[in-house]
């Protein structure tokens, strides 16, 4: 199969992934995939479609219509889905040109982390090869070419540059990304974030009120003092009434008052 081929099988497959679709509106939806300097004819979509549905990776429904033809519309199946996945697993040298690119770009959600970073790294490397060549074409041709043909030379080696210098940016995009799952929520400067050190802060008190022996929660000494408190007062209650019941050490006082001698002024005169 040409890659051509292989590239339309995969942007269809791609595309019927989201939902089916009829032989229209799946061949104007790849005209947006493709880039409308290569628009897709129905005489290599249909055959394409066949091709799918002999293998098994997509099956065909006839929508009956009034009056009119039956439209097809056109279902991925297990093995279709199967298949995508497969496809969009390969990272190899035939996904950094140019078509192909395009259509794994435009499906990247579906591929891991580990290859898209492999495309786009390869990708990276066949346009940079493509520009030390363009460069020494250009310096060779410098004095044969004529104002308008090194204005597009130039054009393209701009346009190439560009695209490289996203590339970059993509690339380091995903890297921090991957980064950042593999080493939990942090910042992007690799400080933990204030939820993860509250998080680790509410572990360590945790484990320091923990026994570990038993699993059960040690009161902490507020605790404690509460408990111990609420325990006094309820000795100290009377539940019946709810008065408080004087404590030991208050009834002696009072005792010790009622029986202690009168002061002089309290003392009957003997005189009298």
């Amino acid at each position: 199969m040409s890659r051509r081929g292989a590239t339309l099988e995969l942007a269809v497959l791609g595309l019927l992934h989201e939902q089916p679709m009829h032989g229209y509106e799946l061949r104007k939806r790849l005209s947006g995939i493709l880039g409308a300097f290569r628009v897709v004819s129905y005489g290599s979509l249909y055959p394409c479609l066949r091709t799918l549905s002999e293998r098994g990776w997509i099956t065909e429904h006839a929508e009956q219509t009034r009056g009119k033809r039956p439209r097809i519309s056109y279902e991925l199946t297990a093995e279709g889905k199967e298949q995508f996945q497969t496809l969009m697993d390969y990272a190899g040298p035939n996904t950094w040109e140019d078509d192909s690119f395009d259509v794994h770009f435009a499906f990247f959600g579906r591929a891991s982390s580990d290859v898209r970073l492999r495309i786009l790294e390869g990708r990276r490397s066949r346009l940079e090869e493509r520009l030390d060549g363009a460069r020494e074409q250009a310096r060779l041709r410098r004095e044969r070419t004529d104002r308008y043909t090194a204005e597009l030379h130039r054009y393209g080696l701009e346009a190439t540059e560009h695209e490289v210098r996203w590339l970059n940016e993509l690339i380091t995009a995903e890297r921090e990304g991957s980064e950042s799952k593999s080493t939990g929520m942090t910042t992007r400067a690799g400080i933990p974030s204030q939820s993860a050190a509250e998080d680790t802060e509410r572990e360590v008190s945790e484990s320091k009120t923990t026994d570990l022996s038993t699993g059960r929660r040690i009161p902490s000494q507020s605790a404690t003092e509460d408990t111990e408190r609420e325990v006094s007062e309820s000795k100290t209650t009377d539940l019946s009434t709810g008065r408080r019941i004087p404590s030991q050490s208050a009834t002696e006082d009072t005792e010790l008052e009622n029986n202690s001698p009168r002061t002089s002024s309290q003392t009957e005169d003997p005189t009298a």
